[in-house]
Order: C-alpha cells, then structure tokens, then sequence
C-alpha cells in the first residue's frame, strides 16, 4: 500500500493575472493553480525557499503530494509544470493536478534489497551492484506502493535481478517496456582481476602455439 504522502503547503491566493503574480513574487511567494478534479481552479501561492528546496530534492514532477491549504479540504496532488526564470532558471509559477484515487500516474518507486545473508554469490565475496535504486511505474493514485522488494535469497555471482522477478502490486505496471535489469551480483574485484590475467596469459600462450 502506499506510504507516507509528503505535504506540500501552500496559501489561497487572492486575485489572479499578472498583477497578482507580481506581488505574491515580491512577497517572497511563488505563485500557482490548482486544476482538475471536477472543482474549480485554486489560486495558490507558495514560499520561494519551500519550494526552492523540494525542487533541489530531486523528481518533483513525479512526485505525488498532499496538498494543504488553509480553508480547504487535503487534496492529493501532481505537479504539471513549474515555469521558470529565463535568465536566473528559478521558479516563477507552477501548475498542479488534483488527482482522483482512480487516477493513473507515472512515479519513481524505490527498491528494497533483503536476504543479502541468503545469497551465496555475496557469501563468497561476490558485490551486489543495484542498476536501478528506484523504478519508474506507471501507477493508481489510491493505491501507490511505498516500495519494491527484491529477495536475494539463492543468488549467486554472475546471477542478474530484472523487473520481471519483481511481485508489482495490481495495476501497476513499468514504463519501460522491456525486461530490464534492476541489480546483480558482480565478482570480486580481486577476482575479476585474476580473471583476467589468466585470460590473458592464455591468449599468450594460443598464440605462441600458433606461431
């Protein structure tokens, strides 16, 4: 099931056209519309360093929030556009979606790794290299998983995790469509160097009997 919403708080604002704007700027606000939903567009206004800071996190655009605005029931939302500074490249606008449970939607789901115990490939040394620390699916809004699991349980080195070993929950599916790879289990370092010394000197030794 889905876990924790992050909230995005955000203040109603009054008036709207560029004056409006204008002055929710030089109040150190970003200003905004709400849409969707089968309501009203809602004027909103949100601290510049607030949103400043969510936007520096990293996938802001897929990200889904719980919008609170004083006045106003929670709504669950997703960001549609923040348009920008064309010198300064900092906000000057966005635009967000009010999303029905029903709603499909594209997010970044992170991946859990468990049973590095149980794997004989890291047993013996092998390095388990995530590919993909989080996946893209295509999603419902009511029903967003808080994470993917991966069981590492019987791996062994040379062994490869991808998408299609994953349990997704119901709905929900990748947005790329092919089969690919989530982690694997790489040999030692010490051991791949090995490796290739011995494949090195055979290839010495093949080609001196050719000679």
């Amino acid at each position: 099931m889905a876990g924790e919403i992050p909230d995005l708080v955000a203040l109603e604002r009054t008036g709207t056209g560029k004056g409006a704007a204008r002055q929710a700027r030089r109040a150190g606000m970003v200003p905004g519309v709400v849409f969707g939903g089968d309501k009203d567009p809602l004027a909103i206004q949100i601290p510049f360093n607030a949103l400043l800071k969510k936007l520096k996190a990293g996938r802001f655009k897929s990200t889904l929030f719980n919008l609170k605005v004083e006045g106003h029931e929670d709504v669950r939302v997703i960001c549609r556009d923040v348009q920008r500074d064309v010198v300064k490249d900092l906000p000057t606008h966005l635009d967000l979606m009010r999303l029905r449970r029903t709603s499909k939607i594209n997010l970044f789901i992170p991946v859990e790794f468990i049973n590095e115990e149980a794997a004989p490939g890291i047993k013996k040394g092998g390095v388990l290299t995530i590919v993909r620390p989080e996946v893209e699916l295509m999603v419902t809004a009511g029903d967003i998983p808080e994470k993917l699991t991966v069981d590492l349980t019987g791996l062994n080195v040379g062994d490869t995790v991808t998408i299609s070993a994953i349990t997704l929950p119901e709905g929900a599916k990748p947005t790329i469509d092919r089969d690919f790879v989530i982690a694997n289990i790489q040999a030692p370092s010490g051991l791949r160097s090995s490796e290739n010394e011995d494949d090195g000197e055979a290839e010495e030794v093949e080609a001196a009997a050719e000679e």
